[in-house]
């Protein structure tokens, strides 16, 4: 998916979409090795077009590299190229878009405040 992005030390950084049945998630690796770290979603089985971030997650030994970050634009990105709606329950995401949401919607990228029917779906998908 996304290639050609760097880390704060320089290492190479590719971000993957994995589409893993109900829970899914981008995942971002450092010089192509295993994923150090994932944020994870659900499609609204409700509606098509949207995407529900819960939770992002960086192994501790990678922090501080700007990994979330990337992480995070990515996934936005790859979501406003699809044309989804975008609905922040994780903090990472929700922080995001409240700093960078006007230049996120300017781009083209949607995104709404979660419900508690969001809350309500992704309770009974991590359940699972």
């Amino acid at each position: 998916m996304a290639q050609g992005l760097t880390d704060h030390t320089g290492a190479p950084v590719t971000v993957r979409l994995e589409l893993d049945g109900p829970i899914s998630a981008y995942t971002v690796r450092v010089d192509d090795g295993p994923p150090v770290g994932r944020a994870e979603f659900v499609d609204s089985p409700d509606t098509a077009a949207e995407r529900i971030f819960f939770h992002t997650e960086v192994d501790g030994e990678f922090g501080g590299r700007g990994l979330a970050r990337l992480l995070v634009r990515e996934a936005l990105e790859d979501s406003r190229r699809r044309k989804l709606t975008v609905v922040p329950v994780c903090p990472v995401f929700a922080r995001h878009l409240r700093r960078h949401g006007d230049e996120y919607v300017a781009s083209g990228g949607v995104f709404r405040r979660a419900t508690r029917d969001d809350l309500a779906l992704i309770a009974r998908t991590t359940r699972g």
